[in-house]
Order: C-alpha cells, then structure tokens, then sequence
C-alpha cells in the first residue's frame, strides 16, 4: 500500500471527523480564471494566508487535492504550544539572539492569532489553557529544568515548575517525576479550527476549490499558471502549502522543496466517554501533556470528557499493526487506571519533518512562495505562517525573511533510501529515550 492509499485509510475512524462532520462543500476547479494570489493546499498555512490576503485586498483562489483540512490540519493532537520544533537554543546558535527572540515572539504572536481569529469569526473551537511538559526520569527532568529555565532567563517566559511530590495535583500518572505547567499554551479541536477559517476565508470572498490537484505550473509572462483536472488559474503569486502532499498530488510543482521535508505517519486514539469526573481525575489541571523524549507521547483531555491520546511514528508508509490496540496499550501504560477503558476511535495521518526540525519558509523566484516543515509543531505556527507570507506578497517581508534565514538541507540517502536511513536514526533515539 502506497503513501496516498494509506493517508486516506486512517481518515476512516477519525474523532474529529465523527464530531466535526463537513456541512460546506467547495466545488472542483472548472473552466480558466485568473487572481492575484493562487493558494496550493486546503490546510491551516493556506486557509491563513487566503485571510490575510483577501484582508488586503488581493483576489484569491485556493485550491486543494482532496477536501478541506484532509491532512494534518484536520488529524492532529490538538496541542497549541509555544516555541518551535527545534530546540529554542539551536535557533539561537543559527540567528543570534536578536533574531531568535523575534522568532520565539512570533511562536507567541501564533496563540494570540488563534484566539483573535475565533473571537473575530466566531469559531467555536473549544480551547481550553494550559500546556503540562512531563519528564519519565530524572535525566529527562533535568533536561526540562534546564529548559524552562532557559526560557526564563533570555525570555522571560515563566513556567510552573512540578516536583514529583505534587504531581498528583496535576496528572495522576505512575509514569513521570516532574513536569512544567504554561498557562499560555493550550489545546483545541483542530478540526473545527481549520473548518472555522475556511468559513471565514469564504466570507471574505477568497475561492475555495476542493478536489483540484495541481497538475502543472507553467509560468507565463507577469505570472504563472496552475493546472488541475478540469481548470486552470492564471496568477501574479503562488503560495506552495501542501506540505508533504506536494510530492505525492502534485509532485511537478516542488522537486526542489520534497527532499527537504520526509513524510512522517503520526497516530492517535480517542478513548469511550469517560463521565466528567473519570476524566478530570486523569489530568486534574486539563492541559495538554507532552513528554520531552524524542520518540514522544503527547495526550489531552477532549471537551466530551474522553482521553486523546498520541505516542507512535512510523518512518515507513506502513501503519503499525493492530493499531488501535497497541496505543490503547501506550495509554493504560501512562493511565493504569483506564485498563477497563476501550478505544472507540483510530486515525493517523503523515505530518512533514525538516532535518533540523524548523520550518522552512522561503521563495522560488520572485513570485514563488512555500510553507512547509512545521515537523509536528505547526498547529499555532501555521497560523502565523499564513500571515507573515501574506505580509510578504503584500510587499513587507520583514517577519517572512527571518524564517527564510534558517538552514535547511536535503534528507540523505535520495529519494530510495532516506526513509529506512530515518528509521535507523529513530530506532537509534528511542533507545535513548530508555535510558
């Protein structure tokens, strides 16, 4: 079973899908138009970028392969955390730390974004506050402590700190032996998120096309055109945001960008309602929770009171087998007391990595512009990322150009031998993680 075939069988038995069901339909590409601004992917980066745009007053045209937020927009944990992927640090090494504070700024301007475009559009996304960063040893805490006391000093960013004695407060877990708390950070329903902002976008008048894979992209004087199936849209600027799906819908358009991101499977489980009281007495405080090894598990409170929770990758386009088993089996490992408990939904899906896991923004010629590499940590990022490319086609890249100052390298090993390279690399870091 190839990528494709496999991303669209995790789709089945997904909890957003079940609780966040399509009311709004976009119809294919038909016939040849013409914009200022041509959007590639119907995720949270282009639904962003198609706001802010059409806030500019450009004309938009958006278009995606399969239907709105099918990727890892519409699939992820729902974790909205500050900072990157990478390590805040390594940021600092590679920009200075003049640059790197703007960078971290933006990771908070992301949240703020977040609250101002559901209070604005009047999306019911079911936030709720709180972010809980847990440790399962002690070399694990030590390296949170150092970490949230980094962000203290250079940032003044506070956190929380948990000591094991008064984790109970906090999460009732045998697993972990300490834990930072951030009020800031949160968690949402993606779903209903993505689903919010393309309403949005619609109203403000950008065009929303679903089932319209890019097939070609010809550039024309003043411009370029994208080609689907039944259309095409002649534009001034295109925004590349399919991410890992640009390789496989429309891999013409991007052969410079697929090398620098892999496709990675990420999977989750939702368990049976629990009753408000069960529920609460899992994660008292109701933040997300994060663990900080490499390979790691990640798991939230739902607001219908069931257990989400996330914790397997796979480096290869095969699902894991019996897969809802075995992350129920993850789960009553972190919540013994949920043993009883089954596991009414699984799904999964493919998010894109970069090497150093920071993003990678940037340009292909004057009219080019790409979002990709948000490596698991884009659901407030992505945001941001949509608004500061508009920014940019709008003629003020100031915020744009500092992610484009981040390096970025292909993945070793060709198109042939990256993925069993990366999943050597991985088998190597769980093996860290144990000790």
């Amino acid at each position: 079973m190839g990528f494709l075939e496999t991303d669209r069988e995790l789709t089945r038995l997904s909890y957003y899908d079940a609780t966040a069901p399509r009311t709004t339909a976009h119809a294919p590409l038909q016939g040849d138009v013409q914009a200022d601004v041509a959007i590639v992917g119907g995720g949270l980066a282009g639904l962003s970028a198609a706001i802010e745009l059409r806030q500019r007053g450009l004309d938009v045209v958006l278009l995606e392969a399969q239907h709105i937020g099918f990727g890892a927009s519409g699939r992820n944990g729902g974790q909205v955390i500050h900072g990157l992927a990478a390590d805040q640090a390594g940021i600092e090494a590679e920009l200075g730390m003049a640059q790197a504070r703007r960078v971290w700024d933006m990771t908070l301007q992301a949240i703020d974004l977040i609250h101002t475009r559901c209070q604005r559009f009047g999306i019911d996304a079911e936030w709720r506050n709180g972010y809980l960063g847990v440790a399962v040893n002690e070399r694990k805490a030590r390296a949170l402590r150092e970490g949230v006391d980094h962000l203290a000093r250079q940032y003044g960013y506070e956190q929380q700190w948990i000591p094991e004695p008064e984790l109970p407060r906090w999460i009732d877990s045998p697993r972990y032996v300490a834990a930072a708390y951030d009020p800031r950070s949160g968690h949402l329903h993606p779903l209903k998120y993505t689903q919010g902002l393309a309403r949005a976008a619609a109203e403000l008048g950008a065009r929303l096309h679903e089932g319209s894979a890019v097939t070609a992209m010809d550039e024309e004087a003043g411009g370029r055109r994208l080609r689907t199936a039944q259309g095409s849209v002649r534009a001034r600027q295109v925004l590349l945001a399919g991410n890992v799906y640009l390789q496989e819908f429309s891999p013409q358009l991007a052969p410079r960008l697929s090398p620098r991101v892999m496709p990675v499977g990420t999977y989750i489980v939702c368990s049976e309602a629990l009753g408000a009281e069960r529920a609460q007495a899992l994660v008292p405080c109701g933040a997300a929770v994060c663990d900080n090894n490499f390979v790691l598990d990640y798991f939230r409170p739902t607001a219908d009171h069931r257990m989400l929770y996330g914790g397997r990758a796979s480096y290869t386009a095969q699902t894991p087998a019996d897969l809802a088993e075995g992350m129920r089996q993850q789960m009553v490992g972190t919540f013994p007391q949920l043993a009883d408990v089954k596991v009414q939904y699984a799904w999964g899906g493919f998010v894109d990595i970069s090497m150093s896991r920071a993003p990678d923004f940037g340009r292909l010629g004057r009219d080019l512009y790409y979002l990709q590499g948000f490596s698991g940590h884009g659901l407030a990022l992505t945001g941001l990322a949509g608004q500061v490319v508009a920014e940019a086609m709008a003629g003020d890249a100031g915020r744009f150009d500092v992610f484009t100052q981040l390096r970025h390298r292909a993945f070793p090993g060709g198109r042939l031998l990256r993925m069993p390279a990366l999943a050597l690399a991985m088998a190597y870091y769980r093996l860290r993680d144990l000790l």
